[in-house]
């Protein structure tokens, strides 16, 4: 019976454990949580609405591992938010110390599963957990590029005034301000993007997707959780179904794209084994200058990483 363990309940952890429970495709979801009876009476809350939603997957929550045991994946949500007067580094310390803590855990009692890594900054912690777990690196990625295509494919469909399920959409590099958005790639119905809007809306549309996350944040002081956790779910779907869904993903380049030992955001084959395949589609030079541009920002957020362990401020 496929099981899926969410590490942490909070906002964007609870939605994700709502939605896999809600397209019914795993026996159990667990949640796991520090805090006493949180992830508990959020297990429970959700149980309870399965008879008005239909679904008869079980929702539980957790303190410590022992429920996780022998789960098929396992999505990580456990991480700080910045706060006001936290530098970059100091967030950086403490959600390498969560995450990794997080993960040595899990994958005690769960050595055949494939990790799903939401906390950020989410290219560095799907490093971590990575070194962490020992899994080969098809049974770890990060989720960005669902979210930030979701994004992309939801300000559109505004635009234009059609529906989302019309839109394919592609978008590579690393979570945020550096993402690159590929509107050659991008159509409505098939129809390329570039015959339904002119260069300066697009451009609009892809800056807007760049600050996405952050326009959430400004609206109500804190990062979003419905979309997110949509997301993960979404990937985690392809998963346990091996339906060899083609989706963006932060997975671990070794030598595609000519990137090297890093976790980016690239189009990926996601099945049972974690990432089947990375897809690997023909960019224009600026395109790849783009991208490339994405890894040597990912590239010093990791030398950040590697300073801080020497500088013994990580354990």
């Amino acid at each position: 019976m496929q099981k899926v363990t969410v590490i942490g309940a909070g906002n964007v952890g609870a939605t994700v454990a709502d939605c896999v429970a809600q397209k019914d495709m795993v026996h159990e979801v667990v949640m796991v949580d520090i805090k006493e009876g949180m992830p508990q009476g959020k297990g429970l809350d959700m149980m309870e609405s399965s008879p008005v939603h239909g679904f008869d997957t079980t929702v539980t929550g957790t303190n410590d591992y022992g429920p996780t045991e022998d789960s098929d994946v396992c999505i990580i949500t456990a991480g700080l938010p910045r706060s006001p007067g936290m530098s970059r580094d100091d967030l950086l310390a403490k959600n390498t110390e969560i995450v990794g803590g997080v993960t040595e855990q899990f994958v005690d009692g769960s050595p055949d599963s494939t990790i799903i890594v939401v906390a950020n900054p989410l290219d560095v912690m799907t490093y971590v957990a990575y070194e962490a777990s020992g899994f080969p690196s098809n049974r770890v990625m990060g989720m960005a590029g669902v979210l930030d295509t979701a994004r992309y494919r939801s300000f559109i469909a505004q635009e234009l005034d059609v529906s989302v399920r019309d839109i394919q959409a592609l978008l590579m590099g690393g979570h945020g301000d550096t993402m690159v958005p590929l509107p050659r790639y991008t159509t409505i119905g098939g129809i390329p993007l570039t015959q339904w809007l002119d260069d300066d809306t697009i451009t609009d549309i892809v800056e807007r997707t760049k600050g996405g996350g952050g326009e959430i944040v400004d609206l109500m002081g804190t990062s979003a959780w419905y979309a997110p956790g949509a997301a993960a779910a979404e990937m985690t779907e392809a998963i346990i179904k091996d339906n060899n869904r083609i989706l963006p993903a932060a997975a671990y380049c070794d030598g595609e794209y000519g990137l090297e030992d890093l976790f980016i955001g690239v189009p990926v084959k996601l099945g049972a084994n974690g990432v089947e395949d990375i897809i690997e589609v023909e960019l224009t030079d600026e395109e790849k200058d783009q991208l490339d541009t994405s890894a040597e920002h990912v590239h010093s957020n990791l030398d950040d990483l590697q300073r801080l362990r020497d500088a013994g401020e990580i354990g």
